[in-house]
Parts: C-alpha cells; structure tokens; sequence
C-alpha cells in the first residue's frame, strides 16, 4: 500500500527505525489514510520504551504515565505540532471506566493493537520502502498494513465494531460508546449489531464518565455533517439521557399550527439544517435547544397550544445543561442569549428600523447574524410552508442598513462641544453648517478625519459669512443623503427586495 505522509511525521518515524526500532503509524491517522482522509493527529507505536524515546527526542514532552511521549515539531499545522509516540503496551482493569488501572510494556504491535477500542482503529503500517533522502513534502511511502482484527474488511464495509467483546471495551472506558456513534456520524458508517446491542447493554456506564470527556465527544458530534443521525442514535441507543436530559423532555410533545413536528423533532430538523450551512457551534447548540422550554410551559393541546415565555425557561434551561457539560463561559453565553432572543419580530410590515436598532443592541452587532442564522434553521426545521424567506431577506437588509458604517458626523473626531470651545461661538445654525462641510471633507478623504487637520479647517471656515456657510453646508448634506440612498438601494439588490 502507498501512503501519503507528512515529513515531519515520516522525519519522527524514521529516527526510531535508524535507531533500531520498530515502528508503526497507527490508530486514527492510519485508518483517515486507508479511507482516503486528511489525518487530524498522527500516532506512532514502537517498541522503545519512554527513557529510550525521551533520549532519541529531546525535545518531546512525557507527562502522564501511560507510555505516550509527544514530541514537538516545527510545523505551523496544528495537527503536527505534537506527533504522539506510544511505547507497545497492554493494559490492566479500567475500576474508573475510563484509564487503565495498571499498564504492561509489551513486545509486538499484534500485542498493541489488541487493547485498541475498535477494529477500524486497531490498524498499523509499517513502512517498508527507503525514502529517507527523500525531500518532498508529503512522503509517498510504501508498506504494509497488520491488521489482526480484520479493520480493513469493516472500513471496506463501513462498519463500527469493537476489538473483542462489546461489553468488555466498553466497561474498559464508558465514553468508547460516545465514540461509536461519533465515529458513525463522522465517518458515514453503521454501527455493527453485536455492537449496538453492547451499547444498551451497558450505557449506564456512561454517567461515570468526566462531563469533560462527554462535552467533547458530544462537541464533534454536533460539528460533525450528521449531527441530526448522532443524535438521534445516541437517544436510540440509550446514551442521550446521561448526556442532555433535558432535551428528551420535547420527545412526543406536539406543537400548535406554527410547526408540524413535535418539539423535539423540530430542535434536531433545525440542528440538521444548521449542520448542512456548516453554521458555527453555538448556532447548531441553540439550534437544537431553542425550544427546549416548550414542554415546561405548553398550555392547551393541538392548534391551540401556547408555549408563554418559553425562551425565558428555555435560556435558563440551556445554560444549566451546558453548565453541567463544562462548555466554556463563551459558549455558554452566546448559547443562552441566541435561545434568549430567537423570537424576534423580523416582519419588516410590522417592525420599525428603531425595532431592528433595539434588538441588535439586545444581543451586539457581533452577534446578530448567528441570531438570524438560528431564526433560519427555526423556520426551516418547523416543517411549515410559510417559513416566509421573503420577509426574513427584507429583515436582514434592514439588520445590514443599520450596520453599515458610512462615515458620519458621529464619526468625527471634531464634536460639536468642542467646535464651540475652538471657535469661540455659542450653539447654533453655525455649529451645524462647520460640521456637515468638515463631514462632506472627509467622505473624500477619510485620512482627513483626524483632529489637527479638523482644528485648522475648522478655524478657516469660521471666518466666512453665515451665508457663506450656509450654501457650501447645504451642498455638503445633499452629497451626504446621496451616499446614504445609493447604500441603501445596493443593500436592496443584495437581498432581493425592492
């Protein structure tokens, strides 16, 4: 088989063999290699020992007691900055569900791979070609590929099974559940029977497991391009109610002739089509948990349900289970206040640009496109012909109009105060007319918007006439009113509206 392999990576690699070691990539990087995907980390296995390996690599970092010894290179790419290398090993009990209690060197990779979590994962390659004069970046490399458990064949077959027993794996670490079904989602394959049926079996596990490890995995579910499958497997596999409880409480609940999906149908259509815009993290969280107030609040039944301040509960809601999860306060907060205000009015017949001025104050102008963004995966995932994308095009011209920055005479650095203070003159007409000439200044000259260039022109202008004054300021509004009309029907175009 020929690889395609990074030199940095190939650099580490070959080291070990010139040193007299064996050497394998492993793990994710060599199964994202059979498939044909970029790897996002890259593993090596070998039989030197950490003091051997901390000798080979003084540069690498050993700060855990599991064999594994990162060693820093100097790429700029993320992914390869810390090329992980793990001594040969097997492994005792796991009593926490989640590292081993004790660890054994071991002598073969057969012996390595073994302990691995599942079949697609439990893959080496070994090189078997001298490239190591070779320059060119990335290294083609030819070898070969040991595979014990057959990994291959499932890639080949896109399935998900364990290396041995389900039930075995999985009491060796809970959170190997989580990753079956990330693996599914990310990956495109299905989860193997015996497999599934390990995960029911034994999904309690999961409540022991570091809510730190559990955000994560759920985290790459959720960016993963099936985020709607994940999380409709983890519910069916029984693992979504030690992950967001909360969330289930939609499950079955019906909604009034606004949508045509209950209200947990509704939050993973609106996940599903966030993840399809590729939107960012905290849209496709609020996405999916917009509406988790709704079964707290519903009155009435049918056509005639009402859901009163579900956004209020639904942002309290969102925030104590994100809480619960470790998501950072960043992400807590966006979440929350996008759950907060996802019921704006965005019906330009109904609303005033002062409506559209008032909510972008409520959640920042850096944070209103995310808030049109969930409102777009809200209406499509309510199933309702009239998620009306008209009005909300008309909306989001409105948002861009208020948004736009034209040079204005807030914008100035020469206030009208200090105009006074510098001219000698009281409040009046004259303030005015100074200012909207220095304006018209600077819409030609941008650079001109600086206080002694200001100063000095301003002190020229204060000795023409009124009248002076006033025909050379009518003339500068009349440029100012024409840049604002030419803005405004170009924001019109962009968005389809008239």
């Amino acid at each position: 088989m020929r690889l395609s392999v990074p030199k940095e990576v190939f650099d580490i690699y070959n080291r070990l063999i010139e040193n007299n070691h064996k050497a394998y990539l492993v793990g994710g990087c060599s199964r994202d290699l059979i498939i044909g995907r970029e790897p996002k980390d890259w593993d090596i296995t070998t039989d030197a020992r950490p003091p051997e390996l901390q000798l080979l690599f003084p540069e690498s970092v050993y700060e855990n007691q599991f064999g594994t010894v990162g060693v820093k290179t100097k790429s700029d790419d993320e992914r390869l900055k810390i090329v992980e290398i793990t001594t040969f090993r097997l492994e005792g009990k796991y009593s926490d569900k989640r590292h081993p209690d004790d660890i054994k060197f071991a002598d073969t990779v057969e012996e390595d791979l073994a302990r691995r979590d599942f079949t697609i994962n439990a893959i080496a390659f070994e090189a078997t070609n001298d490239q190591r004069l070779t320059t060119d970046d990335p290294i083609f490399v030819e070898g070969e590929i040991i595979d014990p458990f057959h990994g291959g064949e499932d890639i080949e077959s896109k399935i998900i099974r364990t290396v041995g027993e389900p039930g075995k794996r999985f009491n060796e670490d809970a959170l190997r559940m989580m990753r079956a079904v990330r693996f599914s989602c990310e990956l495109d394959f299905e989860i193997e029977e015996k497999t599934e049926k390990g995960i029911k079996a034994n999904n309690h596990l999961l409540g022991v497991i570091a809510k730190e490890r559990i955000r994560d995995e759920l985290t790459k579910i959720i960016m993963s391009p099936k985020a709607k499958y994940g999380l409709e497997k983890l519910e069916e596999l029984g693992l979504l109610k030690y992950i967001l409880p909360e969330f289930r409480e939609g499950i079955g609940v019906g909604q009034n002739k606004h949508h045509k999906y209950t209200v947990w149908e509704h939050g993973i259509l609106s996940l599903d089509y966030a993840a399809e815009e590729k939107y960012s993290l905290e849209v496709r969280l609020a996405a999916l948990t917009h509406d988790i107030g709704k079964p707290r609040v519903k009155t009435g039944e049918g056509p005639d349900s009402h859901f009163f301040s579900h956004e209020v509960v639904g942002e309290e809601m969102a925030s104590k289970m994100l809480d619960r999860l470790h998501f950072s306060r960043e992400t807590i907060a966006k979440v929350a206040m996008l759950v907060r205000f996802h019921m704006f009015k965005a019906d330009p017949d109904e609303i005033t640009e002062a409506a559209v001025r008032r909510t972008i104050r409520s959640v920042g102008s850096e944070n209103i496109w995310e808030l049109i963004n969930l409102r777009t995966a809200d209406r499509i995932g309510s199933g309702v012909p009239k998620a009306q994308p008209f009005r909300l095009r008309a909306y989001m011209a409105l948002v861009e109009k208020n948004l736009r920055e034209p040079v204005s005479l807030k914008q100035m650095v020469l206030k009208g105060d200090h105009l006074m203070e510098l001219l000698k003159i009281p409040a009046g007409p004259k303030v005015g007319w100074i200012l909207y000439i220095l304006f018209e200044e600077v819409l030609d000259a941008p650079e001109k918007n600086n206080l002694d260039y200001l100063e000095k022109r301003a002190g020229e202008l204060g000795g023409l006439s009124d009248v002076e004054l006033g025909k050379m300021a009518e003339k500068a509004k009349s440029a100012y009113t024409q840049i604002l009309s030419e803005e405004e029907e170009e924001i019109k175009k962009k968005y389809y509206v008239d």
